[in-house]
């Protein structure tokens, strides 16, 4: 991740945390991170896992796509790294009460990442490209091969895992459905504040 795109992502979380009115050792408590941790992503001195930011986004109640700064219009997008996935947002669009996100991913060999229960409602659909992955609920992970597709539901803890020794590459649609019961979508540009605007804890 590189320094200005660490920076805005942090100082996205700031700001919706701010409007939320949540100190930051209430939201590092409630997102189970350390207050160091929360402290180093809000100045962008901290290169956050998928992880962490997941569970950051889960507080805030918004899609991980809100803290993501936008895709290099040059094309070269930032990719951003977990236990075993690293994801490269590629689009966010909302259609008929549903906001989706896409990734481009890979899900390196011999590790499973765990994901925690995003926002109810959510559903996430993976498309194989290459490899063979073992994604979903813990319990019971679904097997899809190449050109095979699959969706769980993601507001359970679900998993992500290559099956074998090749990584994978796939896309994956976050699905987030607006309004009630759903989680409410804050586009990136609504959290632009002036330079020397409002910060702190």
């Amino acid at each position: 991740m590189n320094n200005l795109f660490a920076a805005e992502v942090g100082r996205r979380v700031r700001t919706l945390r701010q409007r939320n009115g949540i100190s930051l050792s209430e939201l590092a408590n409630r997102a189970s991170v350390g207050k160091a941790t929360l402290s180093g992503v809000e100045t962008g001195t901290r290169n956050p896992t998928i992880e962490t930011l997941y569970a950051i986004s889960g507080q805030l109640n918004v899609p991980l796509a809100v803290l993501l700064a936008d895709p290099d219009p040059t094309g070269h997008p930032e990719e951003i790294h977990g236990t075993a996935v690293s994801a490269t947002l590629l689009e966010t669009f909302t259609d008929h009460g549903v906001t989706s996100e896409l990734y481009r991913v890979r899900i390196r060999p011999g590790i499973v990442q765990i994901s925690p229960p995003h926002q109810r409602g959510v559903t996430e659909h993976l498309t194989v490209f290459a490899g063979s992955a073992r994604v979903g609920i813990a319990a019971q992970p679904i097997l899809v091969t190449v050109g095979g597709h699959a969706s769980w539901p993601a507001d359970v803890a679900h998993v992500y895992a290559a099956d074998n020794d090749v990584e994978v590459h796939a896309s994956l649609t976050i699905r987030h459905p607006v309004g009630e019961a759903g989680t409410s979508f804050t586009s990136p540009t609504d959290l632009c504040v002036a330079p020397g605007g409002p910060g702190g804890s």
